[in-house]
């Protein structure tokens, strides 16, 4: 959710002459100013003041209770010391519920707080003697009935050696020598659709990419001839597919590496992204480029105005995260990071993902969409109780692409249906009606009816045809079986952050370890914990050894097994020898990214 570009220290003559030709037009005399103090990082405390003038019989200000995941995380417990002042007085100060206070006071108003973050990751908000990563929502109180009026931030107590890079807003260190960052924003959804890295990071431009690209990367793990190479392909291919860039400037922020937390969140123009190396940067990079389009600009109704207070509801995320799956997939594929047989694997885990799934048969996209809110909670992401809109809309954007591909002898494709979507609503600043209006766009591009479709597979419940519509497309499905290794026990982090055993397989070798639900694991093979079990087991084989270190009852615990063995059905993508050449056509066309007039010719 946000807009950007990289700076440092004043440091370089370039970068001086390119933040005056990228100043935003808005009054430094902003109604609203926000100050963030890094002072002591080591003690992960924001401390936070907020000038608001003019204000009339009191103001109301509140802090949101959700912002980067479709989670209610209530930012509001993170806060300490709230106090406000009108000039040198104290004012008087309620808090009204978990996030809202009233202040009694006239004329300009000052609020002041300090709030704790310590968390990593592209969702959450961290400052620590390495760097401090700031999304604004979490630690920025705002004025509901002000949102709209244009903001400024300032950064004062950036320490020594750390640069700053924001979107949305100009971070410059101010002349003279002092070090204090700011810059504007028009808004305050504007400046909270802006994350904020300081600290010591690299950065660089990628060459030859139109509209400018930055990269600023915290951490390590990560060789610079990859990460540019692979966000070159992507951002040249996604905005030649698009037609054009929606943005003046962009920027990647990334963490690499130990500690980094891992996935991406998208803003209007920027995106954070967590990894632990620059291997697994493309898959998400390519997914969170593309949501300039689809989701930040290509935007259902359901999602505006943003109601920072509850849970906002939404059919549509099948389209707008799963089919930006597929098209990170084809991104990764038509720019040649990937092979074909790389983008079959894929497709195959996708459909792997959905078929392991009992609540496949019951849960509908739009309903997996809906309740995305739920996520939270650990029992309803088990496979009886919820499907994945990310891997059902993928798997639903690829057998739509190749429908209509079918039914218009591939002249046209899901890729027409996009580019007029970002026409019809994204440049008219409109909104799309979820489902509704994804299903008329489909229709006004094939020329036929999809309402079909859309009801047995969007909105109901039938089995995907898949070998029928993979078939149109020159593939074919089939089953194989997969030895795997397995741990034994699932374990979930905690609200500090600790990793807890939640279940222990009673047969398996971690119970006969001595592991049991509630031992606090601290050490991993004698390093750190991994950030998500699921990966690093993944990349085991059965047999082999994991050593924990674990805390029980305040007792310092070693226990070893091997890991056990486990069979799965997964499904394998591959192409039909025999296919027809239409179908041939349309899986060519499908992995280029083209239709037939460019494919004849």
């Amino acid at each position: 959710m946000s807009h950007f570009l990289a700076w440092k220290r004043l440091r370089k003559p370039l970068l001086f002459h390119f933040f005056a030709l990228l100043a935003f037009g808005v009054s430094c005399n902003a109604t609203i100013n926000y100050s963030v103090s890094l002072e002591h990082p080591e003690r992960h405390l924001f401390h936070v003041s907020i000038t608001i003038p003019d204000v009339q019989g009191g103001v109301t200000v509140q802090m949101a209770a959700w912002n980067a995941l479709y989670q209610i995380r209530d930012f509001s417990a993170h806060v300490q010391q709230v106090e406000a002042f009108a000039g040198t007085e104290k004012a008087a100060i309620e808090k009204l519920d978990k996030q809202t206070w009233r202040i009694q006071a006239n004329g300009t108003v000052q609020i002041r707080y300090a709030t704790y973050w310590d968390e990593p990751g592209p969702f959450a908000t961290q400052l620590n003697s390495e760097h401090a990563f700031i999304n604004p929502a979490m630690i920025l109180m705002y004025v509901p009935d002000r949102r709209e009026e244009a903001v400024h931030l300032a950064l004062p107590d950036v320490p020594e050696q750390w640069q700053a890079a924001g979107s949305s807003i100009q971070f410059i260190e101010s002349m003279g020598g002092a070090r204090n960052f700011g810059g504007d924003a028009p808004s305050y959804d504007a400046l909270v659709d802006s994350p904020i890295e300081a600290g010591k990071f690299e950065e660089f431009q990628l060459t030859g990419v139109k509209p400018s690209v930055f990269v600023v990367i915290h951490g390590d793990n990560w060789k610079k001839k990859r990460v540019e190479d692979d966000l070159k392909r992507i951002c040249e291919y996604e905005v030649r597919l698009m037609e054009g860039a929606p943005f003046e400037h962009y920027t990647f922020i990334l963490h690499i590496g130990k500690g980094a937390g891992g996935g991406g969140m998208e803003h209007a123009n920027s995106t954070a992204i967590g990894t632990p190396s620059d291997e697994y940067l493309a898959g998400v990079a390519a997914h969170e480029f593309f949501h300039l389009w689809n989701v930040k600009r290509i935007r259902p109704t359901s999602l505006e105005p943003v109601d920072y207070t509850k849970e906002q509801y939404t059919r549509a995320l099948w389209f707008a995260e799963g089919v930006t799956n597929t098209y990170g997939a084809y991104a990764l594929v038509r720019s040649g990071i990937w092979s074909k047989e790389r983008f079959y694997v894929d497709l195959g885990e996708a459909i792997t993902e959905l078929e392991q799934r009992p609540a496949n048969r019951w849960q509908s996209a739009e309903q997996s969409s809906l309740d995305a809110w739920l996520e939270k909670y650990p029992l309803y992401n088990e496979p009886e109780f919820s499907v994945s809109y990310y891997a059902k809309g993928q798997v639903l954007g690829d057998l739509l692409d190749m429908v209509i591909r079918d039914r218009t002898d591939n002249a046209k494709s899901l890729d027409d249906v996009l580019r007029a979507l970002n026409q019809d609503f994204a440049k008219q600043g409109k909104t799309y009606r979820d489902s509704l209006d994804v299903r008329l766009a489909v229709e006004k591009i094939a020329g036929v009816s999809f309402e079909e479709f859309f009801q047995k597979y969007v909105s109901g419940t039938e089995p995907f045809p898949y070998h029928e519509v993979l078939g149109l497309a020159g593939l074919e499905l089939r089953k194989a079986e997969r030895r795997l290794a397995t741990l034994g026990f699932t374990a979930e982090r905690d609200s500090s952050g600790a990793l807890v055993v939640k279940t222990v397989d009673a047969e398996g070798a971690a119970a006969k370890a001595g592991l049991r639900v509630g031992d606090v694991i601290t050490g991993w093979n004698g390093a750190e914990v991994p950030r998500r079990l699921e990966r690093w087991v993944s990349g085991q084989k059965p047999g082999d050894l994991l050593k924990l270190r674990i805390r029980r009852e305040e007792k310092e615990i070693s226990l070893e097994f091997r890991l056990r063995e486990i069979k799965e059905t997964v499904y394998v993508v591959s192409e039909d020898a025999h296919a027809t050449e239409k179908a041939r056509n349309i899986r060519e066309g499908l992995l280029r990214g083209e239709t037939a007039a460019v494919l004849h010719h």
